[in-house]
């Protein structure tokens, strides 16, 4: 039996899709805000307060491991239900929250792990969403854009291990915006130009010191659109670090407007 605690984005849908086609035992935890998988019969609707329930859920289903998926975004601590392992927990979450989304995971994680839980990665069920090494488009990258890659790496290499940017990116040589609290999406918006359509790059790499059993960067077509919109010429990714959802139709889209495809 093995436990999914799913949060927000499709991933967990994709991961849910994989575990039913092996016809493998299977619970979920929903930390969802919209209950995605209330419809599910193998689905407990908790929250995230509710550590107890969590672990005994868990416990009575012979759940030794569990499988992170989604984004589980910062709660309105206020409002949270708690139950007593919950009161106990809390603040050490609400501490953890402060540098960010990602962190909350962490401290769920370390609380299952004294509970004898052991966390695997987000991935094991569905490796084939990581991109190896290589350019997966038929337009590759020139010399000014790997001169944008290289810097747009850089940059996030030199960024503290407390920060929460996964993305960065890169234009004529020229950081132009470093992913934040809102996500890649909120960044790509302020990178929208006419003067320079079709050059730049985005660079979407796991965090300094990050947990790479969860919150891996995702890219799906919805960002290989804003892409498009907003005059990018290309995604980088790191390999075999990260998740690539709809991998047909990007590589597809990507062709068909000039955007390349590559994992470094």
């Amino acid at each position: 039996m093995i436990g999914l605690i799913f949060g927000e984005t499709h991933f967990p849908k994709v991961v849910l899709k994989k575990i039913k086609k092996r016809k493998l035992k299977y619970l979920i935890i929903d930390l969802s805000k919209t209950k995605a998988f209330k419809k599910d019969s193998h689905s407990h609707v908790v929250s995230i307060g509710q550590f107890g329930k969590i672990i005994n859920i868990l416990k009575t289903n012979k759940c030794k491991k569990v499988l992170f998926a989604g984004r589980v975004k910062k709660p309105n601590f206020s409002k949270l239900r708690l139950d007593l392992k919950g009161i106990y927990y809390i603040p050490r979450i609400i501490k953890s929250s402060k540098l960010g989304d990602a962190a909350i995971l962490k401290e769920i994680i370390k609380i299952l792990n004294r509970e004898k839980i052991k966390t695997i990665s987000s991935l094991n069920y569905n490796p084939e969403l990581a991109l190896k090494r290589g350019i997966y488009t038929k337009i590759k990258p020139n010399k000014e854009d790997n001169e944008d890659i290289k810097r747009a790496i850089k940059k996030l290499n030199e960024l503290g291990k407390y920060n929460f940017s996964q993305g960065t990116v890169v234009r004529n040589n020229k950081v132009i915006a470093i992913e934040g609290k809102g996500g890649t999406q909120q960044m790509l918006k302020k990178c929208k130009t006419k003067k320079f359509k079709g050059s730049g790059v985005l660079v979407k790499f796991p965090k300094k010191k990050q947990d790479l059993r969860i919150d891996l960067p995702t890219v799906g077509l919805k960002t290989l659109i804003q892409c498009k919109s907003v005059g990018l010429k290309g995604i980088i990714l790191k390999s075999n670090h990260n998740i690539f959802l709809q991998k047909n139709k990007c590589i597809t889209f990507a062709n068909k407007n000039k955007i390349f495809i590559k994992a470094v």
